[in-house]
């Protein structure tokens, strides 16, 4: 209790010297240059490269890892949770699972989104979790077994998720698709350059190589 109420009380100092207490007593590495506004984001171990930034009113607990690198972006009002690996409640049948949050460069969460990092969930460099209310879980119930399951899920690079959308255990979205909104992802796809949407997702159509998104080195601010 007395550990959760000066997490609390951390979060309210000048980030300059929250910044010093995060890296010197928590262990943290976080350049000098990347931010953390008023957020409660306590993972066992935090790295955030050059230019990160995490916004106001997000929640971080109960992960392993977070790994941000250069001009990452966590924006507002997510809730990013884990389950931790020393807690043998659950999940004894997954003793490879990471609990980590790994988003590459220059990707971006937006706002309102739900992050279950039970197992690693990976964002690739410069794609986007876009709109709100997405919701990303790497954990579940086994049906057959009767008991807590968890499986990674890959999010390429220049991709974009649209608002709403639901991504499952064991998920792969290729290397510079889309993810149309409300949809619903529970397999792992290969084809780039495709959309993918439906409930179900499922192959809906080949989209233009050329698009700038899917080749930028930048993301609009």
């Amino acid at each position: 209790m007395i550990i959760t109420i000066l997490k609390v009380m951390i979060v309210f100092l000048p980030w300059k010297v929250r910044r010093i207490i995060l890296n010197k007593c928590w262990g943290y590495d976080i350049h000098p240059k990347a931010h953390i506004g008023l957020s409660y984001i306590y993972p066992k171990f935090l790295k955030m490269d050059e230019g990160a930034r995490i916004g106001h009113l997000n929640v971080a607990i109960h992960l392993e890892r977070i790994i941000m690198e250069k001009d990452c972006t966590i924006s507002q009002k997510n809730w990013i949770t884990g389950f931790p690996i020393d807690d043998k409640s659950n999940f004894q049948d997954f003793p490879d699972r990471k609990p980590w949050l790994v988003m590459k460069t220059d990707s971006a969460i937006t706002k309102n989104h739900l992050i279950d990092c039970t197992d690693m969930v990976t964002i690739g460099e410069y794609t986007s979790i876009g709109g709100y209310g997405t919701q990303i879980l790497s954990h579940s119930t086994s049906l057959m077994l009767n008991r807590q399951s968890c499986a990674p899920i890959t999010i390429g690079h220049h991709c974009f998720v649209g608002t709403r959308s639901i991504i499952l255990p064991g998920s792969l979205l290729p290397n510079q698709s889309v993810l149309g909104a409300g949809a619903v992802l529970k397999k792992q796809f290969s084809n780039s350059f495709a959309l993918y949407g439906g409930v179900p997702a499922k192959y809906v159509k080949d989209m233009d190589a050329s698009y700038e998104f899917f080749h930028r080195k930048y993301r609009p601010k």
